[in-house]
């Protein structure tokens, strides 16, 4: 009897999906790609995409438990099981959308509730984690193919990060001989990828910038009272002015000084650093606001000067922060000898980027191929990241 996996192993191309539900917790991300090859290879042709909001509730407890103070193994339980019952509706309606009858594999990163990327003291030990959740078993009963997820911690296992990972992904899809490429994802946290020109996986850079839209969204939040998750268009933040002072002590955060490989989140970046925001002065919340966008920005481009080999000449920004004309201004103004760019200006799709990178990251994991940047996560050496679920 064939190994359910060497008929995919034969085929000359797979219908891969990838889903993504990131630190933003907005939703679930989901690209139908078509792959083939693998390794070096690797070619991949986006045939569509789909996202799926999370509910007000949904997303209010994703957020809840990812503080680490509130909710127990029952609730990440309960949540693990909606959150894959959420997964399954969004590769169903992608499928409709596009026409698809089936696939042939699922990539699935799961929502981070927690990230622990230094030691810490544990039961007389010290340890470092990471949990996504987000059941797996769900997609694989309903669309009978297998589904590989949980990646992050093999890389950990390594003595890695466990982020980030899409760099693996980038280097095989935008790599260049003739140019520098750095690519900036700015999803709720921002992360570069630098590709030097002509260089190998051992030659890329990557690591967290820092916040990406997540303490703009928490302040966008305050600021209407609830009614908006985000700033639309940037347009909250282009009324108001960037405060220098409170510009300044942001931009001495201890973390932007750290030394690559690093990795961040919502544990460092989350509701208690926008409290000290708030309460660093009296100032209008438009200004506070329009003081964190410049931050995002000025964190990307003292990322660069400080721990890239040299500026790319060209800059592909990424993630929802690359719909907000106001970031990408100030970013342009932090990088003017950088062409600053979107996914929409090389004909790609920037909300698909990441979920695409998780489809490529299980087709690499379907041939037993190594996965992970060492370069970028810190790891001892490559591994082949996910666990698949037949």
């Amino acid at each position: 009897m064939e190994h359910p996996l060497q008929s995919l192993w034969k085929k000359p191309a797979r219908l891969v999906v990838g889903l993504m539900s990131g630190t933003s917790a907005d939703g679930v991300d989901a690209a139908l790609t078509r792959i083939t090859g693998w390794g070096l290879d690797t070619r991949v042709e986006p045939l569509g995409f789909h996202f799926l909001p999370f509910s007000p509730e949904t997303r209010q407890r994703i957020l809840t438990l990812c503080g680490g103070e509130v909710g127990g193994s029952r609730e990440i339980c309960l949540m693990a099981v909606h959150l894959g019952k959420l997964y399954a509706q969004a590769v169903g309606e992608l499928l409709q959308k596009t026409g698809a009858a089936s696939i042939d594999l699922i990539g699935v990163h799961g929502q981070t509730v927690y990230h622990i990327p230094e030691e810490t003291p544990y039961l007389g030990t010290s340890l470092r984690g990471t949990l996504q959740i987000g059941d797996p078993s769900y997609l694989a009963e309903e669309f009978r193919c297998p589904v590989v997820s949980d990646f992050r911690i093999r890389d950990m296992a390594a003595g890695g990060l466990g982020a980030p990972l899409v760099p693996y992904t980038e280097f095989l899809l935008y790599r260049s001989e003739r140019e520098d490429v750095a690519l900036q994802n700015i999803g709720g946290i921002g992360n570069i990828t630098f590709l030097p020109a002509g260089g190998r996986l051992e030659d890329v850079v990557a690591f967290d910038t820092g916040p990406g839209n997540m303490v703009m969204d928490a302040l966008a939040s305050r600021l209407t009272h609830g009614e908006a998750a985000y700033d639309d268009g940037g347009r909250l933040a282009a009324a108001g002015k960037v405060i220098p002072e409170m510009l300044a002590w942001m931009l001495e955060d201890p973390y932007l000084a750290k030394q690559p490989p690093k990795t961040t989140g919502r544990e460092y970046y989350g509701a208690e650093y926008v409290e000290k925001l708030l309460r660093f002065g009296d100032y209008p919340m438009q200004d506070v606001l329009a003081t964190a966008t410049r931050f995002t920005a000025e964190s990307i481009a003292l990322s660069l000067r400080r721990f890239a080999p040299r500026l790319p000449a060209r800059l592909v920004v990424g993630g929802g922060g690359s719909r907000n004309p106001t970031l990408l201004r100030f970013l342009q103004q932090a990088l003017p000898a950088c062409k600053i760019q979107t996914q929409e200006d090389l004909g790609l799709d920037s909300d698909a980027k990441e979920a695409v990178a998780f489809a490529i990251l299980a087709n690499e994991a379907l041939f037993a191929s190594c996965n992970n940047a060492p370069a970028a996560t810190g790891a001892r050496h490559g591994v082949v990241m996910g666990r698949i679920n037949l």
